[in-house]
């Protein structure tokens, strides 16, 4: 008897090894509260973000009444639409009303549970593995969930009975459906390198050969493009554009229903940050060592790792937002050509060019580590050169460019003075 229960009283007393399964549901639930406490507490501030880095690009003041460098704006206007009045349009479909801005939520949240934010953590109950839920198939799920969200806007826009939001739900839906395959396609690659969908295992084909915005470069650009078009940001905010829609789905919702889809927006930031640092810049590995990938594993190199994840993700972040307050709205003739003309081919041909550059590779016999990384950087330096500066000449969204050509474009500017001249100058 003592022989069968020492290994499993060594196992559990080892912080190297995997714990119990009592320890190994304890520690689940603990890091699904940390994880949801902590994106709650950053998406709040993510508005805050905004608001200040907008303030910051535009050369004015951000929020700064409310608390210390106005850090309490964000629990002030929490409070306001907590306070403010429910209204429900009266020919809405009420069940559905409901559900949608909660539909449009919990995907994003739900995506959180199978990345990895940290190296594992060594304790006495055994090595806790930093991930909420280590699935096999974990890329799969990311990318199965994350789709659900558009439901929530398609249902927001329907069952308000008002045209402006159906149409802001029709709009989500075809965005959703025009990238979400280049999304797909451009991942593809990914998993041709790393061999398998277990997030963990992507990670550690980045540590051994290389992170990925390098050796799939042109499937890191496909992928940016498409997390931008999937969370519904400028310059693909087409489903809520004011200008036109004058809110788009959410247009017939107050207070705490209305703040669920902005809350919903910035989870999916986040969630599309951790996604590209996860898939293309390695994770939570720390660059230029290897020092948080070996064994045995401390809570140094949890916390440092951590901190590395953290940083690669809020650097996503900051991005979403500049970018929102630099590039104007495309027009819907402008997203639909740049998702079927232009990002679809472009993944078709790329993962056909990667997959035969990895077999060639591996019949000449190159081993997946820094050599095989090196050539796939070489093949895509060239490729992006190739595809950018050769075949789309500075039209990054091609088509989405001027109908006229060079010639019809000279012979408009020269007849421009020439009106200017005949109106006069007081004209």
């Amino acid at each position: 008897m003592l022989t069968h229960t020492l290994p499993m009283l060594l196992q559990v007393a080892d912080p190297q090894l995997p714990p119990t399964t009592g320890v190994f549901v304890i520690f689940s639930i603990i890091k699904m509260l940390v994880i949801f406490g902590l994106v709650m507490v950053t998406v709040a501030y993510t508005t805050f973000a905004e608001r200040r880095i907008a303030a910051w690009i535009q050369d004015r003041h951000g929020p700064n009444r409310v608390g210390p460098w106005g850090l309490f704006q964000v629990l002030a206007d929490g409070v306001k639409n907590f306070m403010k009045e429910e209204t429900y349009p009266a020919d809405a479909n009420k069940i559905l009303f409901v559900m949608a801005p909660a539909l449009a939520f919990v995907p994003a949240m739900l995506t959180w549970s199978v990345i990895p934010f940290a190296s594992p953590l060594p304790t006495p109950w055994g090595r806790i593995d930093m991930v909420v839920a280590d699935l096999p198939i974990g890329f799969l799920f990311t990318l199965a969930i994350s789709s659900l969200g558009v439901y929530g806007l398609t249902l927001a826009g329907w069952s308000s009975n008002n045209k402006y939001a159906l149409l802001g739900g029709l709009r989500a839906s075809a965005q959703m459906v025009s990238y979400e395959i280049a999304m797909g396609m451009s991942t593809v690659c990914v998993l041709l390198l790393a061999g398998n969908v277990h997030l963990t295992e992507i990670i550690g084909q980045q540590v051994a050969m290389g992170w990925n915005v390098l050796l799939l470069s042109v499937a890191f650009f496909l992928f940016l493009i498409a997390a931008f078009a999937e969370t519904n940001r400028v310059p693909f905010d087409l489903p809520e554009s004011e200008s036109e829609l004058v809110a788009g789905y959410h247009t017939e919702y107050s207070a705490m229903k209305y703040s669920m889809f902005p809350i919903a927006e910035y989870a999916n930031m986040i969630t599309a940050g951790a996604m590209m640092s996860t898939l293309f810049l390695g994770g939570w590995d720390i660059p230029f060592t290897t020092w948080d990938n070996v064994p045995p594993f401390t809570v140094l190199k949890t916390l440092v790792t951590f901190g590395f994840f953290v940083a690669k993700t809020l650097f996503w972040v900051f991005f979403f937002i500049w970018i929102r307050w630099t590039l104007p709205r495309f027009r819907y003739d402008q997203l639909m050509s740049l998702g079927w003309k232009f990002m679809l081919p472009v993944a078709l041909a790329y993962v056909a060019i990667i997959a035969a550059a990895v077999v060639a590779l591996d019949r000449a016999g190159f081993t997946r580590g820094h050599k095989f990384g090196a050539v796939l950087f070489g093949l895509n330096l060239v490729l992006v050169v190739v595809l950018f500066f050769i075949l789309d000449r500075g039209r990054v969204v091609s088509p989405a460019y001027s109908r006229l050509d060079r010639a019809a474009v000279d012979k408009l500017r020269a007849v421009a003075p020439s009106r200017a001249t005949l109106r006069g100058p007081g004209a």
